[in-house]
C-alpha cells in the first residue's frame, strides 16, 4: 500500500495524497506547468532545479518513460505534484514506468492533489515554499528555514564542469560557443541542426577563452534561479558587447543580456511554464505559441531607455517582455523556449535567425 503524505505551502495550505516516486521528503519552490504532455522533459529540465513542479493536467503518466527524452543527463526538479498518476503505461517507445523512473531518480512524488486547487491558490497568492512531508510536524517550521528563490544563483550549480563538444561538426560550419546555465539538449541539438558546430562551456567561462578556441558566436542558455545572482555573468555581457560578436539568449540567458545591457529583473508572481503562452512578435506582428519556464522575468521599464536597446517581443497574457535586440550589434534574446520539448515550433526561425547573423 502507497505510503501517505502530504503536500504543504509555507502560508499553511496543506494537500493530504500518497507516495508515488521515491519514499522520502524534500522541499522546494511550488510551481506549476500547463503542459498536457513531456513530463519527462519537463522532469529533466535545469530550468526545474530547486522547484517542486505541479503538472495541471489531471492523468500523468499514461505514455510511460524512455531514454531519449530527456533534456539532461538527470531528473532535475525537487519533487512532483500530480492529480492521479497512471501506473499502467502504453506507448511503443517506452522502456518503463514514470514511478519506477522517479524511485530510480531518487524523487519525492505525490499523487491524489487536487491540482486544480493548488493552481488557482498558487496563482492567488504566488510561488512559495512547499514540501511533501511524511510527517506533518514541524513542516511550517522547515519551510520556513529553508532558501527563497530570490537571490539563489543555481545556474552554477547545474551547469557542466568542464567544456565539451555536442554533435556533428562540420569544418564548413561556423563554432558556437554555449553558455551552460543550465542548457537543454534540444537547444543543443537544434543548434546542432542548424549548421553549428557546438561546444559547452561551465558558466563562469571568460570570453576570451571561448573566442581563443575560435567561437563565431555566443548562446547563452536557459537556467534556473534568479538571474541577478549570476553576477559573473555581467562581466560576460559586458565582454561580448565590447568584442562585437554576436550573442543569442534564451530565458535565464536573455535575462542575463537584459541585466548586462543595463536593465533590471523582478520575480513574477507565479511564473509562466507551460507549452501554450502566446507571444507576440513586434516587428512583424504575428503571434507565436510558445513553450515557457520561467519565474523572473526583465523588468520593462528599464529597458525602454536604454540606448540601442529595443523591445521585440511581449507576452499576450500580461504583457511582460519576451524578447530584446540591440539596434545596432548583433545580439537578441528571448524569454521563451523556441526549441518547445514540450511544446510548438513556432519559434524555430529564431536558430536560423542566429545562423544568418553570424554568416
Amino acid at each position: 500500500m502507497a505510503q501517505k503524505a502530504w503536500f504543504i505551502l509555507e502560508d499553511g495550505t496543506e494537500f493530504e495524497g500518497k507516495l508515488f516516486g521515491f519514499e522520502g521528503e524534500t522541499i522546494g519552490e511550488a510551481v506549476f506547468n500547463t503542459s498536457m504532455s513531456g513530463y519527462q522533459e519537463v522532469l529533466t529540465d535545469p530550468s526545474y532545479c530547486g522547484q517542486i513542479v505541479a503538472m495541471t493536467y489531471p492523468m500523468i503518466g499514461n505514455y510511460g518513460v524512455n531514454g531519449e527524452d530527456v533534456e539532461s543527463e538527470k531528473i532535475q526538479v525537487a519533487g512532483f505534484v500530480v492529480k492521479e498518476y497512471s501506473k499502467t503505461y502504453s506507448n511503443f517507445r517506452a522502456t518503463g514506468s514514470l514511478g519506477d523512473y522517479l524511485k530510480e531518480g531518487r524523487i519525492v512524488a505525490i499523487e491524489g492533489v487536487d491540482t486544480r486547487m493548488l493552481t488557482r491558490h498558487l496563482r492567488d497568492k504566488g510561488a512559495m515554499r512547499s514540501g511533501i512531508f511524511l510527517d506533518k510536524k514541524n513542516a511550517i517550521e522547515r519551510l520556513k528555514a529553508h532558501p527563497q528563490m530570490n537571490g539563489l544563483d543555481l545556474a552554477s550549480k547545474v551547469t557542466c564542469l568542464q567544456k565539451y563538444e555536442f554533435g556533428q561538426r562540420d569544418a564548413s560550419n561556423p563554432s558556437v560557443a554555449v553558455y551552460d546555465f543550465g542548457v537543454k539538449r534540444n537547444i543543443l541539438r537544434l543548434l546542432n541542426s542548424s549548421g553549428f558546430n557546438v561546444t559547452v562551456y561551465p558558466a563562469a567561462t571568460p570570453l576570451k577563452d571561448v573566442i581563443a578556441d575560435g567561437a563565431k558566436g555566443v548562446f547563452l542558455s536557459n537556467g534556473p534561479g534568479d538571474p541577478a545572482a549570476v553576477t559573473y555573468a555581467y562581466n560576460l555581457v559586458h565582454d561580448i558587447v565590447k568584442e562585437e560578436i554576436p550573442c543569442f539568449g534564451i530565458c535565464l540567458g536573455h535575462q542575463i543580456l537584459g541585466l548586462g545591457l543595463g536593465g533590471k529583473t523582478y520575480k513574477l508572481k507565479f511564473g509562466h511554464r507551460g507549452g501554450n503562452q502566446p507571444v507576440k512578435n513586434l516587428a512583424t506582428g504575428k503571434v507565436e505559441i510558445t513553450s515557457q519556464n520561467h519565474g523572473f522575468a526583465v523588468d520593462m521599464d528599464s529597458v525602454k531607455n536604454i540606448k540601442d536597446v529595443e523591445i521585440t517581443h511581449l507576452n499576450l497574457n500580461d504583457n511582460t517582455v519576451e524578447g530584446l535586440r540591440h539596434k545596432k550589434l548583433p545580439i537578441f534574446s528571448v524569454q521563451y523556449h523556441p526549441e518547445a520539448c514540450p511544446g510548438p515550433n513556432d519559434s524555430r526561425y529564431l536558430f536560423e535567425q542566429f545562423r544568418t547573423m553570424i554568416r
